[in-house]
């Protein structure tokens, strides 16, 4: 009987593999929420489960966008309170952030007009037309995305990485990243 020698490098990479396609395979929705979350559990980063490609509007149909304290400093959160991110990559209100990465970063994205809630300026809030034709919150110009890898309300875990060809990082309410 002979023994089948698999290279470590290749047991692993079948490993990440299958965990990732498990982790694709489902998300749950909050559609009946106030906010535009929708979670998943487990890890984080690459191989982490996937949020749905795109977050939930409220029942409304519009998300809202608000501030909050976290350990960075006073930053963007969604209405459920997780916390939101801007691609250095993307081209002024086009995203960048399609397929594979948008199941990492899933875009905020309405069904009505944004709302800005407590610490956002109105008028910094926008909508652009993703490429899959749904339509994604912007704010002071940049697309918004949340982190599969955040798991609970005030989590940064996002903070600083270096995926999908660029950085990604916290906004604060002025709209500019917070890189520290």
């Amino acid at each position: 009987m002979k023994t089948l020698k698999i290279p470590l490098l290749t047991a692993f990479a079948l490993v990440a593999a299958a965990l990732l396609a498990a982790g694709c395979g489902s998300s749950s929705s909050n559609a009946g929420s106030s906010g535009t979350s929708s979670k998943s559990s487990g890890g984080y980063g690459y191989g982490a489960p996937a949020k749905s490609a795109t977050t939930t509007a409220s029942a409304t149909g519009s998300a809202t966008i608000s501030s909050r304290m976290t350990s960075l400093s006073q930053i963007l959160v969604d209405g459920n309170g997780m916390t939101i991110y801007l691609f250095e990559k993307d081209k002024g209100t086009t995203s960048m952030c399609d397929a594979s990465c948008a199941k990492f970063w899933p875009p905020v994205t309405t069904s009505g007009a944004p709302k800005a809630g407590s610490g956002v300026t109105a008028a910094k809030l926008g909508t652009t037309k993703r490429a899959d034709g749904t339509t994604e919150v912007t704010y002071n110009g940049h697309p918004l995305y949340l982190y599969a890898g955040d798991k609970s309300a005030g989590d940064v875990t996002g903070q600083g990485l270096n995926a999908f060809g660029a950085l990604w990082y916290v906004l604060s309410p002025t709209g500019q990243a917070i890189t520290s």
